[in-house]
């Protein structure tokens, strides 16, 4: 990593005990959340295959293997570096065209539910391995698919972190889902009648068969075919707003990615719906600080700040651009908006409010190969397993990302059909100059943002490796003043946080704090691998 000691990537030196060291390879990697899915992406490569293939089979392998956080019936997004340039793409559906807010309200609906057919909006996923295939992939999509395809055929065991998120969904969805439409999330995902435990082998034909007619049709038969009537009639039969008319209109957007400079190097992310623009506005305001020191009650200080105003900006102004064309997004980048909402931050926690600029349940996944392509993506149902439904017999959860609408009628975030919500999920992306550093995430809501600007501060200004930058101890806004912090940042940092008027706390549970990857290339052209103690984080390389 381009300024960065090599001594730093002595364990025995670092400023936090890290689980493990970062990976070094040349011929190719693969950073997930879960072991099977980075096996399947690197199998990929070793077949043939480029960074956009191992991708797309890590991402379909996830659906699968990682059902907790994503699926089929998932929203994605990408950064592709390829040819010497960066790519965009917005995989994320709108809402259906029945769904407005007269309709809700027609409905006795007064806020957007989490659960059932109303939250949900057109899936991006399939769309968007199909899209990446085409452009950039190199082998068949049938080849790529092949590992996602075996492991929900054959089965696999379940692995510690999953096997905990799975059992928690289980026992809220218990609770919480009532009727026969829900049946088919039961049937798929707790088959014995409880969810399956470590260990223990689970698979789905299901998914296995719809995976592979994915494959077969190039996604053709998920938006204009067999997959899509079986969605639109189950949304039909249980008075949803999906249809096949809505389905079958879908197509991902190539985007241009946004950016902005932070100590000499661009960081990228992609543009609104997505919350990319938080992470960057909150940069924007730190770039100009003097920092003395990475544990100090000052540096906690200004970046929760700064999140705070990015997030009123982020709050009061992202939305699907095709319905907002008066987004400020060139002021709200600005570098003059940055130096003034910097003034803003003094010595005491504040509620921010959103300024006025000059006009003008996720998995994340990175792979690079060793001819220089390199893909950050990311993809999510959206609070776990979504919707809580599943298209009977095939697999398919559907994501409810329409939660994310508002029904306020002057917000720019309402909900309108075919528009495409506020979006959490972002990929991001580093470069310096013209030289493409690599592909780096934080999964998980709202924390997203905050941990890429975490993430980044740590390596950039702090001078820790990534996979050292992946262990320190993470903090989260909630709201208002509120900030949880991990069991493992100092007590001092915490009862410092709170003389400044933050109502700081530590957190309950160990979850919340997202969950990143990080590869990037070095001078010499070696890649450099980091995954996340959070999870059940791996590195496939070769």
């Amino acid at each position: 990593m381009p300024g960065v000691p090599p001594e730093l990537f002595d364990p025995n030196l670092l400023p936090y005990p890290s689980r493990r060291a970062p990976v070094f390879a040349e011929g190719g990697m693969v950073a997930t959340g879960q072991p099977l899915a980075a096996q399947a992406g690197i199998a990929i490569l070793q077949r043939g295959g480029n960074a956009v293939d191992a991708a797309i089979a890590a991402a379909a392998a996830l659906s699968v293997v990682e059902p907790t956080s994503n699926g089929i019936g998932s929203d994605a997004f990408a950064l592709v570096h390829a040819g010497g340039q960066l790519y965009g793409l917005n995989a994320s559906g709108p809402a259906p065209q029945g769904l407005s807010l007269e309709a809700l309200s027609s409905r006795g609906i007064t806020e957007m539910p989490r659960h059932g057919f109303i939250p949900v909006t057109v899936p991006g996923a399939p769309a968007a391995w199909a899209a990446l295939s085409k452009r950039f992939g190199r082998l068949p999509l049938p080849a790529v698919l092949a590992p996602a395809i075996a492991y929900a055929e054959g089965g696999y065991p379940l692995s510690p972190t999953l096997a905990q998120g799975w059992a928690g969904a289980f026992q809220t969805y218990r609770r919480l889902l009532d009727g026969p439409e829900y049946a088919g999330w039961f049937d798929t995902f707790a088959p014995e009648g409880r969810a399956p435990r470590v260990g223990e082998r689970w698979q789905s034909p299901g998914h296995a068969a719809t995976l592979a007619e994915i494959a077969d049709t190039a996604a053709e038969s998920f938006y204009r075919g067999a997959l899509a009537d079986r969605m639109a009639a189950f949304s039909q039969e249980h008075g949803g707003f999906l249809s096949a008319e809505d389905l079958g209109a879908f197509e991902p957007e190539w985007v241009t990615p946004i950016s902005v400079n932070f100590g000499g190097y661009q960081v990228h992310e992609i543009p609104p719906n997505g919350q990319g623009l938080v992470a960057l506005m909150a940069l924007s305001t730190l770039s100009g600080f003097e920092w003395e020191g990475r544990d100090t009650v000052e540096s906690y200080h200004r970046q929760i700040e700064a999140i705070k105003l990015a997030f009123a900006d982020g709050s009061a102004h992202i939305a699907d651009p095709r319905f907002s064309p008066d987004l400020p997004l060139a002021g709200l980048l600005d570098p003059s908006y940055g130096v003034a909402r910097r003034r803003e931050i003094g010595h005491h926690a504040e509620v921010r409010f959103a300024g006025e600029p000059p006009r003008g349940g996720t998995v994340y996944l990175a792979s690079a190969d060793g001819e220089g392509n390199m893909v950050s993506y990311i993809q999510s149902n959206y609070m776990g397993f979504g919707s809580g439904l599943v298209v009977p017999g095939t697999g398919i959860a559907l994501q409810n990302r329409g939660h994310n609408f508002v029904l306020d009628p002057s917000h720019p975030n309402r909900v309108e059909p075919g528009k495409r919500p506020y979006h959490t999920i972002i990929p991001g992306f580093l470069s310096k100059g013209d030289r493409p550093i690599g592909p780096f995430g934080v999964m998980g809501g709202f924390m997203q943002p905050q941990g890429h600007v975490q993430l980044l501060l740590n390596i950039l200004q702090f001078h820790l490796n990534p996979q050292a930058a992946l262990d320190a101890p993470r903090w989260q806004w909630l709201r208002g003043n509120t900030v949880e912090l991990e069991h493992s940042t100092p007590e001092w940092i915490l009862q410092g946080l709170r003389q400044r008027g933050h109502d700081a706390r530590w957190a309950v549970g160990s979850g919340g704090f997202g969950r990143g990857q990080v590869i990037w290339r070095l001078d010499s052209g070696v890649l450099l691998g980091a995954t996340e103690p959070r999870t059940d984080g791996h590195i496939a390389a070769f």
